[in-house]
């Protein structure tokens, strides 16, 4: 089975850095339970919203996400048993692509370049399934999908949707 993984709010926790960094440069004390839909930036005042989105564009910042809770060692066994890809929209932001293929090589060295995509848009992706937490990534894949969850997608509908990578294991391993 060929199956691609998206990074961020996947493998890689995106949404907790912009809290964690919102929380610093405004001295607040957000934690993701007080979250119940929307991006991060739905979630604060309006003052503070550009100050998150560009988060993103500063240096180190996907470099030093924290890995998603047992994404890893999920990550591995699935690798020793399928043909497992990275797919990740690294040209985006100035920095992404280098900090994404450290962050890799750093929490997950099994994952050798050649099975690293590091691309703009996922419609070209094909093969047996995509995980992803982005809807408009999963609409154009032509295999099955699983749907991760993060506060951004709560109400996006019609996708088979996972929590956690345990229950991905469960799923494929």
């Amino acid at each position: 089975m060929t199956i691609f993984v998206d990074m961020d709010d996947v493998l890689a926790d995106t949404y907790g850095k912009h809290i964690e960094l919102y929380n610093k440069e405004h001295q607040q004390d957000l934690h993701i339970s007080q979250i119940i839909s929307g991006e991060i930036w739905h979630n604060v005042p309006e003052i503070h919203q550009k100050s998150i989105k560009a988060h993103a564009l500063q240096p180190g910042f996907f470099r030093d996400l924290e890995p998603i809770k047992d994404a890893i060692q999920v990550m591995e066994a699935l690798y020793a048993k399928h043909e497992v890809y990275i797919a990740t929209a690294a040209t985006q932001f100035p920095n992404s692509l280098l900090e994404k293929s450290e962050w890799l090589d750093e929490h997950m060295p099994f994952i050798t370049w050649q099975h690293r995509i590091m691309c703009g848009d996922k419609f070209i992706l094909n093969g047996d399934l995509l995980i992803d937490d982005r809807t408009y990534n999963l609409e154009k894949f032509e295999g099955d999908t699983l749907l991760f969850n993060s506060p951004h997608n709560v109400e996006d509908t019609g996708y088979t949707r996972v929590s956690t990578w345990l229950e991905i294991a469960e799923r494929l391993l």
